[in-house]
């Protein structure tokens, strides 16, 4: 099998730094592409590409008629699937069995950023792959539910992308390698500051915003750097679960990455510390009126020196929303498969379709008030009782949130005193926001094929008032967000409207 640059680099620092690795990562590489190139094919089958002329059903898959005359061929995909690999993708009669290889043969308008991403995803899903299986049964702390998913997002072919990680890198920071992070605090004199910014990080009149250590090391240079907390890496990455900081007890710090993972870069706006707390108070105060069914995990406090590349947020940790007394706990919607995973067939439905229900239920009624969630996977948490039945849902970090001050206004919500990106009144909008995450990044990779989420959806929207979301849920393709369009295509999110197996 030859090598790409990616994986031979991976290769040779992981024969360095961890050479009991070196074979299983090997091991793993024709798998990883099988994954990725699914995802790919997805993206290429199912979003509205503009290069894609015509597409048209074969007898062994799906046959893309590109504007330059070429002709793409692969196999069947149901664009609900997760963990349905493909072998080889035909460009002109010729496979490919790489995603990257094929990106690279189509040689497509600034693609060549994401062609390495994509190459750089195989490698480090590869990687990932190689992590320590988890112990049987519930994990020791909460938030080691969010250390058991080891394939990034189930439908992006950047699903694992980490450009200018290392592998010493990802086997320190990633949350699947289950590491302890010791962040770094720096003194930032003329900080602007949002919240009650804890007493436990300032040294005098300087705010101490924590840092990731791949931040410190890679971006922020030649600054003053103490030693911080010690820190669980998330499913996100960069957000870590820290027992203690500064005054409190147990948060949850979001730090700024400035780098491409999956869509973004992740680092933290100036916006974003400006506006935290008036969203998250905002958005407490609708939750507050659906009756106990939605906690939101709030903004405590956000710090920074005005760049995006030096920031952090503290959250409150959405797991003291759980009743240990009473054998609940909280799962992150994009490790739910993992908690389930002992259930039978008919078990792993009946919970799932509760999950729906709760969650478009809640969805809805924020709709109806003006608050459109970004309700994916790992925003989007489930408070479990004792038997895996969810019963209340956890939301945490708002960045992507939409608020109508109109709605919100006529359901007599105070209009919040922001401004910008965050405020949205167009309703079909603020329904594809909301319904189009929740259905596309949560419950679909959930269900994980077309069969089972339209069982879901049917069971779910049954007994829900037909408004007009109800309805468009049940009869109308459903929109998703163009993971690979939106790679192709910079410049923000990007949509398509996917085949609803309840439309027949």
């Amino acid at each position: 099998m030859s090598y790409t640059h990616a994986e031979r680099a991976l290769a040779t620092e992981l024969a360095s730094v961890r050479p009991d690795l070196t074979d299983r990562f090997r091991a793993a590489l024709p798998a990883a592409r099988a994954a990725v190139l699914a995802r790919l094919w997805r993206g290429l089958v199912h979003e509205p590409l503009p290069w894609v002329v015509r597409r048209t059903t074969t007898a062994d898959g799906v046959a893309l008629m590109l504007a330059d005359g070429r002709r793409l061929h692969g196999p069947p995909s149901d664009p609900w699937a997760v963990d349905t690999p493909v072998a080889a993708v035909e460009l002109d009669g010729t496979p490919y069995d790489h995603p990257a290889g094929l990106l690279a043969a189509l040689a497509l308008p600034d693609s060549a950023r994401f062609t390495a991403d994509v190459g750089h995803s195989v490698a480090s899903l590869a990687l990932s792959r190689t992590a320590a299986p988890a112990p049987d049964g519930p994990p020791a702390q909460p938030w080691g539910w969010e250390q058991r998913p080891t394939d990034g997002h189930p439908y992006h072919p950047a699903c694992r992308s980490r450009p200018g990680f290392s592998a010493a890198e990802q086997l320190a920071y990633a949350p699947e390698h289950r590491p302890v992070v010791g962040l770094r605090l720096t003194p930032v004199p003329d900080a602007r500051v949002s919240g009650a910014w804890p007493a436990g990080l300032r040294d005098g009149p300087a705010v101490l915003v924590p840092v990731h250590p791949w931040q410190a090391g890679h971006v922020l240079t030649g600054r003053t750097w103490l030693p911080g907390p010690d820190a669980h890496p998330l499913m996100s990455l960069r957000t870590l679960h820290v027992d203690g900081a500064g005054d409190g007890g147990p948060v949850h710090v979001k730090t700024a990455l400035s780098t491409q993972l999956t869509s973004s870069v992740r680092d933290i706006s100036a916006y974003s510390v400006a506006h935290a707390l008036a969203t998250s108070e905002a958005l407490e105060r609708v939750a507050g009126s659906l009756g106990g069914r939605l906690h939101i995990a709030r903004t405590l406090a956000a710090a920074g020196d005005g760049s995006a590349e030096l920031a952090a947020m503290l959250r409150e940790s959405p797991y003291g929303y759980a009743d240990a007394r009473a054998g609940e706990q909280v799962v992150p919607v994009a490790a739910l498969g993992a908690r389930l995973a002992d259930r039978s067939p008919h078990e792993r439905l009946d919970r799932i379709t509760a999950l729906a229900r709760l969650a478009l239920g809640v969805c809805l009624d924020l709709l109806d008030r003006g608050v459109a969630l970004e309700a994916h996977g790992q925003n989007l948490l489930a408070v479990l009782d004792a038997d895996g039945h969810p019963r209340r849902l956890v939301y945490r970090d708002l960045a992507d949130i939409r608020l109508s001050p109109a709605l919100l206004t006529r359901h007599g919500f105070p209009a919040p005193p922001l401004t910008g990106r965050l405020l949205e009144d167009d309703p079909a909008r603020l329904r594809r926001q909301s319904l189009g995450c929740l259905v596309g990044s949560a419950l679909g990779p959930l269900a994980g094929d077309a069969g089972t989420l339209g069982r879901v959806l049917d069971a779910a929207t049954r007994d829900l008032p037909a408004g007009p979301a109800v309805r468009a849920l049940r009869s109308r393709p459903l929109p998703a967000k163009a993971l690979t369009l939106r790679r192709l295509a910079p410049g923000g999110d990007q949509w398509t409207n996917l085949p609803n197996p309840l439309a027949g």
